[in-house]
């Protein structure tokens, strides 16, 4: 049977159960959400004469739900529009509805008892074929499933989503006995290619594998530092981006999760295990006395840390008073910092003969013995158990990759000299003389099973540019940029520079770029896989030239932003851009006149420039502004004026998108320009687009003249930037930019409607560019950002 999902049923309506229909509906999907019936009326409801039979108040769970997704941070939706395709409902009148959907996700309590009973409706219900999951995050889905339908059975999972949905990527996906392999592959490739998750198929244990190990990493971490006397800030401060895992560390981590859930999750694991292992799931005694406290963490505004006006303090776990906030500061940390690459930061610091060492050493060794000791029993290979860890809880390594870098002989003979055991899997790899768990062989990644090394199976559509580039070969490089040969006809730009700033290195290696493509290949992909696409020009470069009155190179530089973008624009093959997280000012710039941009769902486009007190230097003013015309209907006359209010308003107010949705919203994106919803799969939709649309024949856009608002377009323009001004929402050096860049959209001193040149606005343009450069107000607030990393407003 095809499997094939056009609409969903998501039953609870909770934060996760809110979420997850949220992330549905982000991905186009159609979602019922359904909740149970009050049992009782709120006095509001009573006042207004409500009863329990009216349907508002019948809904009221999952309809609340719906309106909260409005106002959640972080935003569960890519753009609100997603919001109207959510329905909601209740169990009692609506599970009829059940009929029409492919997939029904369960997110109810976690009692065993209570889903069950709400399985054996749906199966009265459902029409044969549907999918059902739960999304439990620890009950045994083999017991869940008992009493159904044989077709129920076949076509039951768990779909373990982690908080939030929309932002993290694990997707624990676990079959019951009964479960039909070819509905397990569906969602497997569901999963990946549409919800765009990290799938890792678990084993139905308990808290299958991210929660499992993650919780007993969070709760070896509570015993060390009660045991060897480290305050709370010290442990914080070791082990969060300095080893490669989230800045919230432990503690911080706990207090957003919940140390109510927390427990929760921890208790699971203590019901059904025993001896040594199950100790370790047991709950210090600060911890359960801070949960009697209804010290929660973020939700109830204290936990293991306190905010008191702008200073956090950290509680005392033995006096349970709060307190100033401690670090650890060793010799070891500092020697970390120096070294080049996580892997060797962490080898430094494990086997560190200081407190750092200390702590760090008996974090990992209990953790990377339990996660060997699991492997077969949660997890049939090690790479689901590293790739869990690093999706559902943001390792940087997962724990056998950590093995791998402190090096496994030396840390198993400390281990053994500490009288800790070590599991058959760890001693078999080296009683067969290997020393890693995972080697790489012809440049394809090979992983340890027990046995010998088997290649780690890979998606196709995730690229991975340093094996690319090992396979594939470098076309030509420079330091801010390379190009690579993508194969099929398709070469690929990598911005390589630090924070990926253009400068005139990578200024020169887009024009080799686009002669090279347009000699020798059939499209281009501008992408890379750094941190960010790009956060904008090279602003260091721009104040140093600004400095010293180096109006000659900067115009020099502004014409090649220009004339490169323009060359972008032009280019008679197509060039598709591939934007993600960060894509501010140059980045956005970059974008703007690809035939197509091949976005990311966590894409934060903008043009930024005002905030640095300057207005767009490369194209930008003119792209956007075409793009806006361009997204006006075909046979509606277009009011120039309103088109240049939107634009101005963007880009004065420095307008950031959320998300790829939003930027096309933003109009950076047309209706045209795509979106990956899964990041790792972004270069590969880039490469597929720039085939087709060779094969469809490109052609490069003919150069057309632009109609623009002219002087009367001007006054507009700055009437309500002097509005703004005298409401006291902007200052004097705010109007002057906006002054500038009101000029280069107006189109100058022309009559409305007047057809000008593009050259014509990229003088002006470089202009009003080259003048704000130059005032001190500007060169403030450039220096600002970049020694704050935040804008001035001055």
């Amino acid at each position: 049977m095809a499997y094939q999902i056009k609409k969903a049923a998501v039953l609870g309506s909770g934060v996760m159960g809110s979420g997850i229909a949220a992330h549905l509906a982000n991905i186009g999907i159609p979602v019922i959400l359904l909740d149970i019936v009050p049992k009782e009326l709120t006095d509001e409801e009573t006042k207004k004469g409500l009863t329990l039979e009216d349907k508002s108040v019948r809904n009221k769970f999952s309809t609340t739900a719906r309106q909260k997704l409005l106002k959640q941070k972080p935003a569960p939706l890519t753009t609100k529009n997603n919001l109207a395709l959510i329905e909601t409902g209740n169990f009692e009148d609506d599970l009829e509805q059940l009929k029409d959907v492919d997939w029904v996700i369960e997110v109810v309590v976690e009692n065993l008892e209570i889903k069950q009973a709400l399985y054996e409706k749906i199966d009265a219900v459902r029409k044969p074929g549907t999918i059902i999951t739960s999304n439990t995050s620890g009950i045994s889905i083999e017991a869940m499933k008992e009493g159904r339908s044989e077709d129920f059975q076949k076509h039951f999972l768990g779909t373990h989503f982690f908080n939030p949905p929309r932002y993290l990527k694990l997707l624990e996906v676990i079959p019951a006995s009964t479960t039909a392999p070819e509905v397990v592959e569906f969602m497997t490739t569901f999963g990946e290619d549409i919800l765009g998750k990290g799938v890792v198929i678990a084993k139905d244990t308990p808290n299958f594998i991210a929660n499992r190990i993650g919780t007993y990493g969070l709760l070896v971490t509570l015993q060390e530092m009660e045991k060897r006397g480290y305050s709370i800030g010290e442990v914080d401060s070791v082990t969060g981006t300095l080893i490669g895992r989230p800045k919230s560390a432990t503690f911080r981590t706990l207090d957003v999760v919940g140390l109510d859930t927390f427990m929760h999750v921890a208790k699971n694991v203590y019901d059904q295990t025993e001896g040594e292992e199950q100790n370790v799931f047991e709950l210090p005694n600060f911890m359960k006395k801070m949960i009697d406290n209804g010290w929660l963490g973020a939700k109830t505004k204290q936990g293991f840390y306190l905010k008191k006006g702008k200073e956090i303090l950290e509680l005392d776990a033995e006096t349970f008073e709060y307190v100033e906030a401690k670090k650890l500061k060793t010799p070891s940390i500092e020697m970390a910092k120096q070294q080049r690459g996580l892997a060797n930061r962490v080898k430094t610091l494990a086997y560190a003969k200081d407190r750092t060492g200390e702590i760090l050493w008996n974090i990992f060794a209990p953790t990377l013995l339990y996660s060997a000791q699991l492997n077969g029993e949660i997890s049939d290979d090690i790479i689901g158990i590293d790739n869990a860890m690093k999706w559902g809880f943001g390792w940087q390594q997962g724990p056998f990759e950590i093995w791998d870098a402190i090096g496994v002989a030396k840390s198993v003979e400390k281990m053994k000299e500490e009288g800790r055991e070590i599991p058959p899997f760890a001693q078999s790899l080296l009683d067969k003389g290997y020393e890693t768990f995972y080697k790489e062989e012809d440049n394809v990644l090979h992983f340890f099973d027990g046995e010998g090394y088997q290649p780690v199976q890979v998606n196709e559509k995730v690229i991975d540019l340093k094996r690319y580039k090992k396979t594939h070969g470098v076309i030509k490089k420079n330091s801010g940029a390379s190009l690579i040969d993508m194969g099929d006809g398709v070469a690929l730009l990598e911005f390589r520079s630090q924070s990926n700033a253009i400068g005139l290195d990578i200024l020169q290696m887009i024009n080799f770029a686009v002669d090279e493509v347009e000699q020798n290949f059939k499209g281009l992909v501008i992408g890379n896989q750094g941190k960010n696409f790009c956060v904008g020009a090279n602003l260091g470069l721009i104040l140093m030239e600004a400095q010293d009155d180096n109006i000659f190179e900067l115009d020099f530089v502004i014409r090649s932003f220009q004339n490169a973008m323009m060359k972008i624009k032009y280019s008679t093959k197509p060039v598709v851009a591939a934007p993600f997280g960060m894509t501010l000012g140059g980045g956005a710039e970059v974008c703007l006149p690809a035939a197509h941009i091949q976005a990311t769902s966590e894409t934060y486009m903008g043009l930024v420039e005002a905030g640095v007190g300057l207005i767009p230097g490369g194209a930008g003013n003119l792209n956007l502004y075409k793009k806006f015309l361009k997204g006006v209907p075909n046979g509606v006359t277009i009011d120039y004026q309103n088109v240049a209010n939107q634009v101005f308003e963007t880009i004065a107010m420095a307008k950031v998108s959320t998300s790829g949705e939003e930027a096309r919203d933003n109009n950076f994106l047309d209706f045209a320009d795509g979106v990956s919803v899964n990041a790792d799969h972004q270069l590969y939709d880039a490469k597929q687009i720039a085939i087709a649309l060779y094969e469809n024949g490109y052609k490069a856009p003919k150069r057309e003249k632009v109609p623009v608002t002219g002087e009367s377009g001007y006054a507009t323009l700055l009437l309500g930037a002097e509005t703004m001004l005298m409401s006291g929402f902007i200052s004097e050096h705010d109007l002057k930019i906006a002054k500038k860049l009101a000029y280069v959209l107006a189109g100058g001193k022309v009559p409305y409607g007047t057809l000008v040149d593009e050259q014509y606005i990229l003088d002006l343009e470089r202009e009003a560019f080259l003048s704000l450069v130059a005032e001190p107000k500007s060169q403030q607030r450039m220096q600002h950002m970049l020694v704050k990393g935040k804008p001035l407003r001055n």
